[in-house]
Parts: C-alpha cells; structure tokens; sequence
C-alpha cells in the first residue's frame, strides 16, 4: 500500500497539468481529461459492487473503501448544482473496466459518464494513490477539480464518501472560476 501522507498528496498533485491519456467512458467516449476546457470534477473510487456479491475479505477494514455507491449518488443528486456553479464536466473514475462500470452507471442512474483506468496508466502517470486487494489494484478515494486541464484543488481523503459531492459544490460556489 502507498503510505504517502495526505497533505502530500494534495500538495504533488495541487497544480499538476493532466497528463494527455484518452480513457474509456460508459456512454462510448474515449475521454481525454486534458483536452476539456472549463472545470471538470473527478471523484476516483476504488470499486463498485454488483448487488448480491459479497466484498473482497477485509474490504470493510480498509479506510476509505466502503462508499462508493453513496458518493456516486450524491454526485448524481448533486449534478444540476454542480453544473450552475460553473462544472462543465462531471466524471466518476475507476479501474474497473468500462463493461464493469456500465452496470453500476445504468442502475444508479447516473447523469454523467464513469471513466475507466483499468491499464492505471492515469494512476500512474499522475502517481495517485492506490491499495491492492484479492488481486485488485485500486485508487484510494479522493475528487479532483481541474480547470482546463490543470488540477486546481485535490479533496484527500474523502471521510465520508455520501458528503464528497456537497464539500466540493461547496468549493466550487467559494471559488468561481474566473
């Protein structure tokens, strides 16, 4: 597991220009998050899970694990603010694959595209934080706000997953783009 701090992390990334790397998207796009102009907002999770199907063992104990589905919720209920405050683009990201992503898309009845990192070369080139578990290399959970193509605010980590959509629209209200 990366142990790099959290202030760290928000630090290095605060200020990176996105690298130029077109990502798979759920409504068939290939996304290249470099190239949208205005702001763009990223939440990157670890994982979605299909009902039924249990969490990989240890899943629970693991900090910022749990919570996907409420944060894709909230931004999905958050959405029409998030735009009236100056969001010209609204993205969830995992290394699941896009096939994958689909389900949780159509069932949570998301507004807006999830993008695929499964090769992680987004992860890598941008060093983000990630765990592994049952054989799965997965982001640790935290939202990035990019205006035209440069990060300008990192929210990690995220404590509390169902509030993420809110402290960012909060933010983002604070600190219009200019």
């Amino acid at each position: 597991m990366n142990m790099e701090s959290e202030a760290h992390v928000i630090e290095r990334l605060t200020g990176q220009i996105v690298p130029a790397l077109p990502l798979p998207a759920t409504d068939g796009e290939c996304v290249d998050l470099s190239d949208l102009a205005g702001r763009t907002v990223v939440y990157a999770y670890p994982r979605t899970a299909k009902p039924g199907l249990p969490s990989p063992q240890g899943w629970d104990e693991i900090p910022g694990a749990k919570g996907c589905t409420p944060q894709s919720c909230s931004f999905r209920d958050h959405a029409a603010e998030l735009k009236a405050f100056g969001v010209a683009n609204l993205f969830g990201m995992s290394s699941q694959s896009t096939e994958y992503q689909k389900e949780a898309g159509e069932r949570l009845h998301l507004p807006f595209a999830l993008l695929s990192d499964a090769d992680h070369r987004f992860k890598e080139a941008m060093a983000m934080p990630d765990f592994e578990i049952a054989a799965m290399r997965l982001f640790k959970r935290l939202t990035l706000i990019i205006d035209d193509g440069k990060i300008t605010k990192v929210f990690y980590p995220v404590p509390d997953p169902a509030a993420d959509a809110q402290n960012v629209l909060n933010w983002c209200r604070d600190n219009p783009r200019t």
